[in-house]
Parts: C-alpha cells; sequence; structure tokens
C-alpha cells in the first residue's frame, strides 16, 4: 500500500516538474507572440528560451565551452537548415539569420533594417557611433571620414610610422623572453592608432588610455550588470575616462584654430575637426568623440586580434608560410636599390598575404554577430519577421558553414584562389552602408606586421593546445605566451 503510494507521487512529481518545465520554456512564446495574432504563424522555427533570460543561457555556455558553433548547430538540429530562426536574444524577442542570402538583406536592406544594438552596447558606443546612427547620417560620416582614415594619401602617411613600430618592437620583443603575445601586439596597434588619431607619443599617456579602453572594450558584450565588480560597470567608468580625454583634445584644437596657431602636424584629430561635407556642416564634439571610439575598435582591437591569429596560423602550416614568405622576399627583392621601407604599390602587390588575412578573418571571426531592428514587418524566405523584433545576423555561422566553405574548420588561404565569393558569404567586416569604416587601415597593420614577421621572426608558444576563450574575441586563455625569436635567413 505505501509502496503504491510512493509510486504514485512519485509520478504526479515528474508530471508537474514537466508541466512546470513546459510552461516555462512556453512563457516568452505567449507573451511575445501572442500579440502578433494570425501573423505569429509566419514566424520562422525556433523556441523563445526560458522567461527573462531567453536562450542567453545556452548562447554563453556554448562559447564558453570548445564548441562555440554549438548554439546555431542546437537549432539547425532540431529545426532543419531554413537559416532563419526565432529567439529570445539579450532581452529582446529576436530572429537569428545564417545564410549567405539573408545576412545579406539583413545588411542592405536600409528601408527595411536599421541598427539594433543592445541598449547596454548603446551607451558604451556612444549616440553618434557609426553602429547606432540612422543611414542617412552613417553615409554623411562615412563620406567626410573616408579619406582622412582609408584615402590613398592616409595610409600613404600612416604606412611609415606603422612601418616603424613594428620593426622596433619586433626587435625590442625578441630580447625580451617570454610574453603575453597577444597584450604585446594590442599595445602597439593601440600605440599606432593613438598615433593616427592624436599624435601621442607618451608611453605612460598611452598606457594609461590602453588600460582604459581595454575596460570598455570589455563591457561591450558582458551583460548589462551595472555593478561594482561586473564588467559594463567598469566599462562605463573608462568610457567616461576617454570621454573626458578625447574632450580635452577636441577643446585644444580649437583653441588653436580660434588663436589662429600654427598646426605643425596635422593627426586624425584635426582632421576631423576641420572637416565638413557639401553644406559646409562639421562635425560636432559628440560625433568626433563617437566616431574615435568606432575607429579606435576597428584599428586596435580587431588588428591585434588577427595579427595574432594569422601570425600563429601561419607558424603551424609550414607550407603557407614558405608561400607567404617566397612573396615578401620577392617583393624586396624587386625593390629599387635607393628605397626605403614598404610602398603602397607594394602592399598591393601582396596577393598570397592578402589571401592569408582573408582566411584568418574568415576562420576566427572576430565579430561573430551584428544587430539590426526590423522597422517594419519584413517577409523573408516564406517566414515573418515582425516589425520591432531584433535581427541577429550570424556571420559566424556563415563563415563556418560545410555548404559555404568545404572544411570550414581548415586553415587553407588557397580557397581565395578562384573568383571572389558571392554577396553575403564573407562578410567580416559587415556589409552595406554599415561596413566598418576602419577595415582598410586594420588590414594595412596586419599586413606590414606580417611582411616584417615573414622575413625575420618566428613564434614558439609555451602553451600551443591552450584552451581558447570566445568572448568577446577568440584568444587563447593565456592570451599566447610565447617567445619571439629572431632568425637568420640564408
Amino acid at each position: 500500500m505505501e509502496m503504491g503510494f510512493s509510486w504514485v507521487c512519485s509520478i504526479l512529481i515528474g508530471v508537474g516538474l514537466f508541466a512546470l518545465r513546459w510552461i516555462l520554456s512556453n512563457v516568452n512564446s505567449w507573451i511575445h507572440e501572442s500579440k502578433l495574432g494570425e501573423k505569429q504563424y509566419l514566424l520562422p522555427p525556433g523556441d523563445m528560451g526560458w522567461p527573462l533570460i531567453g536562450n542567453m543561457w545556452s548562447f554563453l555556455r556554448a562559447f564558453k565551452s570548445s564548441d562555440p558553433d554549438s548554439f546555431i548547430n542546437s537549432f539547425v538540429s532540431r529545426f532543419g537548415r531554413t537559416g532563419i530562426y526565432k529567439a529570445f536574444m539579450f532581452g529582446r524577442p529576436s530572429v537569428i539569420v545564417t545564410r549567405p542570402d539573408t545576412c545579406k538583406r539583413v545588411l542592405t536592406d536600409d528601408d527595411a533594417f536599421r541598427p539594433g544594438w543592445p541598449a547596454s552596447t548603446e551607451r558604451l558606443m556612444g549616440r553618434k557611433s557609426f553602429l547606432l546612427i540612422p543611414f542617412e547620417e552613417h553615409k554623411r560620416l562615412r563620406k567626410i571620414t573616408a579619406a582622412p582614415v582609408n584615402g590613398h594619401e592616409a595610409l600613404s602617411v600612416y604606412m611609415k610610422y606603422i612601418e616603424e613600430n613594428v620593426k622596433s618592437t619586433l626587435g625590442k620583443w625578441s630580447t625580451m623572453g617570454e610574453i603575453e603575445f597577444l597584450t604585446e601586439l594590442r599595445r602597439l596597434t593601440f600605440r599606432v592608432i593613438m598615433h593616427i588619431f592624436l599624435s601621442e607619443e607618451e608611453e605612460h599617456v598611452v598606457r594609461n588610455l590602453e588600460k582604459e579602453y581595454t575596460a570598455f572594450n570589455g563591457g561591450i558584450r558582458a551583460m548589462a550588470i551595472n555593478l561594482p565588480g561586473f564588467a559594463y560597470h567598469k566599462a562605463l567608468k573608462a568610457r567616461k575616462n576617454l570621454v573626458a580625454r578625447f574632450q580635452e583634445v577636441v577643446n585644444e584644437r580649437r583653441k588653436r584654430r580660434l588663436e589662429n596657431q600654427p598646426i605643425v602636424k596635422k593627426d586624425m584629430m584635426d582632421l576631423l575637426v576641420d572637416v565638413e561635407d557639401e553644406k559646409g556642416r562639421r562635425l560636432d564634439d559628440e560625433e568626433i568623440i563617437d566616431v574615435l571610439l568606432m575607429y579606435l575598435n576597428a584599428g586596435h582591437e580587431s588588428s591585434g586580434h588577427i595579427t595574432m591569429w594569422a601570425t600563429i596560423l601561419l607558424q603551424e602550416h609550414p607550407k603557407i608560410f614558405r608561400k607567404a614568405k617566397e612573396e615578401q622576399e620577392k617583393i624586396v627583392k624587386n625593390r629599387p636599390p635607393t628605397q626605403e621601407g614598404l610602398t603602397l604599390e607594394e602592399y598591393r602587390q601582396m596577393e598570397y598575404l592578402s589571401k592569408v588575412v582573408d582566411e584568418t578573418l574568415r576562420l576566427i571571426n572576430i565579430s561573430l554577430v551584428v544587430f539590426r531592428t526590423a522597422q517594419t514587418d519584413v517577409k523573408m524566405n516564406g517566414y515573418l519577421i515582425p516589425k520591432g523584433w531584433r535581427v541577429l545576423a550570424w556571420f559566424r555561422q556563415v563563415h563556418m558553414d560545410p555548404d559555404n566553405y568545404p572544411d570550414p574548420k581548415e586553415f587553407d588561404p588557397s580557397r581565395w584562389d578562384g573568383p571572389p565569393p558571392k554577396a553575403g558569404m564573407f562578410i567580416p567586416f559587415g556589409g552595406g552602408s554599415h561596413l566598418c569604416p576602419g577595415n582598410d587601415l586594420a588590414k594595412l597593420e596586419i599586413a606590414i606586421f606580417l611582411h616584417y614577421f615573414l622575413l625575420g621572426y618566428k613564434v614558439e608558444r609555451r602553451n600551443p593546445e591552450c584552451p581558447l576563450r570566445y568572448l568577446p574575441h577568440p584568444r587563447p586563455k593565456d592570451n599566447c605566451l610565447a617567445r619571439i625569436i629572431k632568425v637568420k635567413n640564408p
């Protein structure tokens, strides 16, 4: 009798737990889909996760594991290869798009989609950041800042400074013993970008600003918990300090102009203060500062990580290393005897090295996703994206899908030997009107470093099998502890 009663209780408890789980897993759907009426039946397949947290727990669990792609793969295995899935991400009902055609549409259709980053990211990046401003304002800012950042004349000027710093820094590293290769690379790229923007040379000033920027960047993809000890709280404090420092510089540059003081050496800050559009409108202080923060990310954070990974991947693939090195040696051999240093023309001759960089960008996926918001109801691949829902263009899945790239986990620059990939297949810098504005400068930095590394150095890692962290960017947990060794060429 008692055993029978216990058995019945166990069944009831099991049924109750199952029912509770079912209710909790459907709460978000009931709240957000029921508002759509009949439209809810046109939503793409997927699930909305748990109340409040949605799918964030499974997202963070996947990206803290050794298999970050398991997050999207779980949608594919459960709902098929539709390339479009509903979810609840970063506090809002969302649609994730994972195929070249769907990502292309989201990135290029400015009438249907506008920037839709999480509020926490918006607060950090600033109201007038390239990431957040509407299409027309973005177009204006890109137009008036394109030449000062990525123009032929600007890149020619920056090239010499980048080259000098790379050569001296590689030599210094080779005498230092073991270093955190990634940390030192980020310091190098930060020093370069600070010189380009502010002509800042004093090492202690650059170091202090680099610390602030590291804290700032650490909060961009962190949980928006504004309490002491949390990354987001530290990032907000860092942004405040960076803005205060940049505001001091802006005030100083404007004062010089009012007093007609001569400008001995123009840097990016001077160009941003002086530049104007066809209507004679100039950038205000907030625009200048938010533009600076955006370019810092492209010219420092991304280029530092990609440079590290390209160096490691070259070192791990001797045949690819030799081919890339032969190309650089040929460039030097064909150089006029009176020429000192690299030129932009030589940089553009680095065809194989460019494929190495592109393959690194594809494989590493520094930017795994971008955020948009549907401005109207949008039909896509037979499904509905409701107005106001967030849309996540999942770059990582595009680059790691074997349908797009055979053996996607293999580092293979030769996959770029054929015609360029179709639109939407290669999107490391985004696309459309919101294409990353600093991509040319970042790729130039990477190529100059690899040129000198290939010609005279090698890396010996302490922990070649070191586990990886994938947020906010993929990197070894030990920040690539290694020795940089100068080699003698035969």
